[in-house]
């Protein structure tokens, strides 16, 4: 018994797994069931049997990638024992390390998110998980030692996501620029763990940030 139910969680993983490259590669719509089922290397019938329609596995996959893009920052920007700073060099160590891993989750998000949006950003507390978070107590408290009366967490929250997420996304353009192979790319991701902070840190320390 304990063999059928770890066979079934077997070929659902497989499954998913073929899933998710294929959204990723094809997105939603150029994606056929047929297509998923050839890549998972199992019949049609099975793949409907596990899932039913491909429009619930995407929203699986979707969900879960959206889950896995967020997941790095969620204890982060809670966590009460942690100054701000600290907060922003463990950001970037997640979201550095997590992008170097899987590159494609963030293009993949955004995409289908422009598609999805009022089915799946709906679902998800994402104003909560950062507007009453201790990060934002924190950077408004930051703001008031500063004297600062232009204190836009949002801009700061784009300016950190952006300077994490977009070289992902741009891979193409800037390792093209560069002249850079793969392992020269990661070496570079891998300085902007060091480098993100420090130009963060030059923005809170100026009084006109936004």
């Amino acid at each position: 018994m304990l063999k059928a139910k770890e066979k079934d969680q077997n070929t659902e993983q497989r499954i998913k797994a073929a899933a998710q490259r294929l959204f990723q590669r094809k997105g939603f719509a150029a994606t056929k069931t047929r297509d998923i089922a050839d890549e998972a290397q199992i019949n049609l019938a099975l793949l409907n049997y596990y899932f039913g329609s491909k429009e619930k596995l995407f929203k699986i996959i979707m969900m879960e990638s959206i889950f896995k893009f967020l997941q790095g920052i969620i204890f982060v920007f809670n966590d009460e024992q942690s100054s701000l700073e600290e907060k922003v060099q463990q950001i970037a160590n997640r979201y550095i390390d997590f992008l170097s891993k899987e590159p494609e989750v963030p293009l993949f998000v955004l995409s289908e998110l422009r598609n999805e949006s009022s089915d799946f950003i709906h679902q998800l507390p994402i104003d909560n998980l950062f507007l009453d978070s201790v990060f934002a107590k924190q950077y408004k408290e930051k703001m008031a030692e500063t004297g600062s009366n232009k204190s836009s967490l949002m801009h700061f929250l784009i300016n950190l996501l952006s300077m994490l997420v977009f070289p992902f996304m741009s891979k193409p353009i800037i390792s093209k620029i560069g002249n850079l192979n793969n392992k020269e790319f990661d070496n570079l991701m891998e300085e902007r763990k060091n480098l993100v902070p420090i130009w963060i840190e030059s923005i809170l320390k100026t009084h006109d940030i936004s």
